[in-house]
């Protein structure tokens, strides 16, 4: 939880300060709005979703799966012992770490105190305006409540109420401070304050959240007074006189929408500010890359996690099925005949639970049908059962007797065996000292028992072993040997990926590979798909287009449309933008041939759809140029909005002309309340040189 609070923080934190170097001073407003809002989800959203591997700058993401495998693999082999090797392994850590985890452990509580205070301060605020909203005397005009005060507080509103002292101010102050408020009613900002008061809950101790709130109010007060300059009944200097006038000792709650004078100087420093110029948008477009860059220096990688998770849940519910954790050498047995096995289930007072099968044969002094004692016997010891077998199912008790000597030979070939209970493991896998001195003479000297019991569980023999080894694969050790055998692989699949082209494969790579159930079809397969394109196909490449259902179909298709010559990374930029053939036919459709992959991406990211361009093309407009289209989508145009403009007389118009009349806001109704005015002019350009002017 720690982890994903504090990354959680430090995104917020990055997105803090891209927006004061870059954005702070535009006046695209309601896209900075956008952009506020959009960080604060995107912060609590972003550490949660996994990065495909080929994607992660995190430590090599095959490492991770092969730990992954192999911890499985272990804790299904080794769970007989009374105290598995893991729990171990933590115990002594917790020993010789106490303090630290201690400590952490208060950091934990003193977060969450935290969070329970902010959260009560959050629900006390709430609480107090819905009193006041529905205590004090209210004027009900259309969907606004008026809600009129005696304090000597600033107006503010809440929701669609609005909290102002009527006897304060002059009629016509009046007037422009409930516009201001309808205003903020009407965009909804209360929303924008509820969501950053939650993130304050949670993020309290950033000071980057703090101030992230006071950004966000400020843009809505400076979206607010733009929007009210628009009005045609608003004049600016008797507006900017009006919140003079509105300054206040005291403050309202954090949770509305208010005439703030702290942010007074700057919103009027804004409101006669130069208004940004369309060219400077591509500045947004870069809060894309950064936050890519996070989720791939720090996301989980999630490719083979899943698969090889699915991959093993066969092997594993095999052996716990064997052998289960904390057996004991002393308890109850229940055992069913099948043919000329019996499978025993050991059962102790701890109900704990494991079962495995023998041989009938191996069950000396077995009678059927009445009372009986008989035995197992093993190198690492001798099982004595007593019960009664009626048919083919049997239940009784069970004693298991160590064979010393067994022990003193596992510690001369440097295994050491202490434990009663680690002795009855050895007899249920059937360890035998032979498979110990087996594996020395293969080369693997520094044998210890938490490694015997899975490859002994899993039969790693000797034939397997050998036919690994000729199979030509180099550097792999004996604990690659748990997940190959687990996973299934054998020599037929190392020769299988090997004669695919990948000859100096190791055993980290072929256990990826064979988690995402690549074979040498698939690679193969993919290698024909793929020839004449550029850049070597690694065995990483292989694994993360599989990962994404990259296949020769998938290739085959886009060739087919002419590209025939696609990279790895554009192959998987492809998938991941979910752009299909089909996305790519319905713009051939309207003209545009031989798209560029780059201005595909380009499309796909912004959403723009052959919809988006015949309804833009029906305005009037033929052979877009896919750089006007970005524009046109960057500033949200519409078919609708240039008709608006045509409406209005301007027949000739061009593209860039309306590209820079909706960046500079000469919105169809101010030429409209311009011309009523009398300012006819018979170009759009001209009224966006004079928004420039009045928005000086």
């Amino acid at each position: 939880m720690i982890p994903y609070i504090l990354y959680t923080a430090l995104i917020l934190s990055a997105c803090f300060v891209f927006y004061k170097v870059l954005l702070q001073k535009e006046t695209f407003f309601d896209l900075n709005r956008f952009v506020l809002l959009g960080c604060m989800l995107v912060a609590f959203i972003l550490p949660l979703l996994p990065v495909p591997h080929q994607f992660s700058f995190r430590k090599d993401t095959v490492l991770t799966t092969i730990l992954a495998a192999k911890v499985a693999v272990d804790k299904t082999t080794t769970v007989a012992q009374q105290t598995p090797p893991v729990q171990e392994v933590l115990v002594e850590k917790t020993q010789q770490h106490f303090n630290v985890e201690v400590m952490l452990q208060w950091l934990v509580y003193l977060y969450w105190f935290g969070v329970l205070i902010f959260g009560l301060n959050f629900l006390m605020q709430a609480v107090v305006l819905l009193y006041r909203s529905y205590s004090l005397s209210v004027i009900q005009d259309g969907k606004f409540r008026i809600v009129e005060i005696k304090d000597d507080k600033a107006p503010c509103s809440f929701a669609n109420t609005i909290f102002i002292n009527p006897e304060k101010y002059e009629w016509d102050t009046y007037n422009q401070i409930l516009l201001h408020e309808k205003i903020h009613v009407q965009q909804k900002h209360t929303i924008d304050l509820l969501l950053a008061e939650v993130v304050l809950i949670f993020q309290w101790f950033n000071p980057f959240a703090w101030q992230w709130r006071k950004v966000l109010e400020s843009n809505l007060e400076f979206l607010t007074d733009n929007k009210m300059l628009e009005q045609n009944t608003v004049e600016k200097e008797s507006y900017q006189f009006s919140l003079l006038k509105v300054a206040a000792p005291q403050f309202p709650l954090s949770l509305t929408t208010n005439y703030n004078q702290s942010l007074l100087k700057k919103r009027i420093i804004m409101m006669n500010s130069k208004k940004s110029n369309v060219h400077t948008t591509w500045k947004y477009f870069f809060l894309v890359p950064l936050l890519v860059l996070f989720a791939c220096l720090f996301n989980q990688p999630a490719a083979q996690s899943q698969t090889l998770n699915s991959d093993l849940k066969e092997k594993e519910s095999k052996a716990q099925s064997n052998i289960q954790n904390g057996m004991e050498t002393e308890g109850n047995w229940f055992a069913t005949i099948k043919g000329n096995t019996v499978n025993i289930q050991f059962k102790n007072d701890g109900d704990n639970s494991s079962s495995t099968t023998f041989q009938l044969s191996e069950l000396k002094g077995l009678e059927m049908d009445k009372k009986s004692e008989f035995t197992i016997t093993r190198e690492a010891g001798t099982m004595n059962f007593i019960g009664k077998f009626e048919g083919q199912t049997g239940m009784g008790t069970y004693k298991f007797v160590a064979n010393k000597n067994f022990s003193k030979e596992m510690a001369q070939e440097g295994v050491e065996v202490a434990d009663d209970e680690d002795l009855m493991v050895f007899f249920i896998v059937n360890l035998k000292s032979s498979y110990v001195k087996m594996l020395k003479k293969n080369g693997y000297k520094n044998v210890d028992k938490d490694q015997l019991i899975p490859l002994a569980a899993l039969d790693v023999n000797e034939d397997y072993v050998t036919s690994i080894k000729e199979s030509g694969l180099v550097n792999f050790d004996l604990e690659d040997l748990i997940p190959f055998r687990s996973m299934g692989i054998d020599k037929a699949f190392i020769d299988e990926i090997r004669k695919a082209g990948y000859k100096d494969i190791s055993a980290d790579k072929l256990i990826a590979l064979k988690s995402q159930g690549i074979d040498g079809k698939y690679i193969a397969d993919f290698q024909d798909a793929n020839k004449g394109n550029s850049g070597k196909i690694t065995e990483d490449d292989i694994i993360g287009f599989k990962s994404m259902d990259i296949d020769k179909e998938f290739v085959d298709s886009f060739k087919q449309l002419g590209y025939n010559d696609l990279s790895n990374d554009e192959l998987m930029s492809l998938k991941s933008l979910n752009i299909t053939p089909e996305y790519v036919k319905e713009f051939e459709k309207m003209g545009y041939k031989n798209i560029k992959v780059d201005d595909l991406f380009a499309l796909k990211s912004m959403n723009i759809t052959a919809k988006y361009i015949n309804d833009i093309e029906k305005t009037g407009y033929k052979n877009i140029k896919p750089d006007d289209l970005f524009a046109l989508k960057s500033q949200n145009i519409t078919a609708d909005l240039i008709k608006q403009y045509k409406d209005l007389g301007f027949s000739d118009l061009n593209l860039d002309d309306v590209i820079a009349a909706k960046a500079m806001g000469a919105s169809p109704q101010f030429v409209k309340s311009m011309k009523e005015k009398g300012h006819n002019f018979k170009n759009l350009e001209k009224y966006v040189e004079l928004k420039a002017i009045v928005g000086r």
